[in-house]
């Protein structure tokens, strides 16, 4: 009989036959290499059409129990409490993640048992995360995330499962990674970095919904024509349908609540550029003012070092803390100035007493939204009192939600 690979049932038979045949051959003879190669023949076989099962995770649990003579109270630490330790070893409650790691790591029991799975190994781990800290509820309530799963115990499964429907974690991590490297990415921020990270992914989701498959094209971006946009009722509208045939994604997502983010610029690995706004403060003027800062960013400062995503938030900046950051200067600057040019501010007058006027003349002039000016000279007296009829307050978001572009 000439070796060969066993494919079908009839062959297994007849090689174990061969078998017996060389029970009694002789190692170092024809015989005896002939018996090991069917033998291993045979367990390869074996191995694929009649594999061994896994033993059951909570009888592997309990049988390490029994061999090191605990009791349920020494599961405390790797399960959580008495009475989650009672749930999952009557059934009553499915391990997590969590307690698989926990009850791996305390009693070596391989990983492939507690996730019952053959030859299967836990997730990457993120040793600096902890995933109890993402707003998973927050997430749940604005229709984010959809899980039938308990949430408490559960967060590194929902989350896991929410970040690969929107691109796995090779995403996730370059995500991470960004907000590692970053000095002011989020430290600064009133904003916790769960909530940060929870928001970009709700971002990154969103735009690929959007699907948008044109080049980026950044020579076409010219700040001071996007400015002037806003001299038209729909000229938000006009901004995204610019920005869009440019190659860059453009979205409205509202932050999370106890949040203060206003909005980011950010280009991931292979990903279209995406700008996004939360519309923290629904104005006119604070809508114009953070997407050109947004469009400065990545023009600017996202295509020049490996730096992927800056996220801003700008309120400590209006009250007049600039902070040490260059590029968040630049941005400001490059956006005050597409907005209204150094030598067309420097001909208001604002001692005039009616500075009604000379918001409306300027922005006749400039071709601008009036809010535009109204803003400027409210945060250069700082003095958010005056002007507010111009400042267009409740505008866009309505605008968009009245043209069914999904927030």
């Amino acid at each position: 009989m000439i070796p060969k690979v066993i494919k079908t049932d009839e062959d297994y038979q007849k090689t174990l036959e061969r078998i017996e045949e060389l029970m009694d051959a002789s190692s170092d003879t024809p015989e005896g290499d002939e018996l090991d190669l069917l033998a291993t023949l045979i367990e390869l076989y074996e191995n694929k059409h009649y594999p061994i099962d896994i033993p059951d995770p909570i009888e592997a649990i309990k049988f390490r129990m029994e061999q090191q003579d605990l009791n349920q109270q020494d599961l405390v630490p790797y399960i959580g409490s008495k009475s989650k330790v009672s749930e999952v070893l009557n059934r009553k409650r499915p391990l997590t993640l969590s307690m698989m790691r926990a009850l791996h790591k305390g009693f070596g029991i391989p990983a492939e048992v507690l996730l019952h799975e053959q030859g299967h190994y836990f997730p990457q781990d993120f040793p600096d995360l902890d995933w109890s800290k993402f707003p998973i509820k927050d997430m749940l309530n604005k229709n984010w995330i959809v899980t039938g799963k308990e949430t408490k115990g559960n967060e590194e499964e929902i989350m896991r499962s929410y970040i690969a429907k929107i691109g796995g974690m090779q995403i996730f991590s370059q995500l991470s990674m960004s907000f590692r490297k970053s000095k002011s990415l989020h430290k600064e921020f009133r904003t916790n970095r769960y909530a940060l990270l929870a928001w970009c992914l709700r971002v990154i989701e969103l735009a690929a919904v959007n699907n948008l498959k044109t080049n980026y094209r950044p020579d076409l971006v010219d700040l001071q024509e996007i400015a002037k946009l806003s001299y038209f009722e729909n000229g938000p509208l006009l901004a995204k349908e610019y920005l869009e045939k440019a190659g860059i994604q453009f979205l409205i997502v509202p932050h999370l609540s106890k949040t203060f983010l206003d909005g980011a610029a950010m280009i991931l690995e292979n990903r279209i550029p995406i700008i996004a706004l939360t519309l923290r403060y629904d104005r006119i003027d604070n809508f114009w003012f953070c997407l050109l800062h947004e469009l400065a960013h990545l023009l600017k400062h996202l295509s020049k070092n490996d730096t992927h995503v800056i996220l801003d938030e700008l309120e400590p900046r209006r009250t007049g803390n600039r902070g040490e950051d260059p590029r968040e200067n630049e941005a400001d600057d490059l956006a005050q100035n597409a907005l209204i040019p150094k030598k067309e501010w420097e001909k208001i007058d604002l001692k005039v007493k009616n500075l009604d006027k000379e918001v409306i003349q300027l922005a006749e002039e400039l071709k601008i939204h009036p809010a535009i000016i109204a803003g400027r000279i409210r945060y250069e007296e700082n003095n958010y009192r005056l002007l507010t009829q111009f400042i267009g307050k409740d505008q866009i978001r309505k605008l968009f939600f009245k043209t069914n572009i999904n927030l």
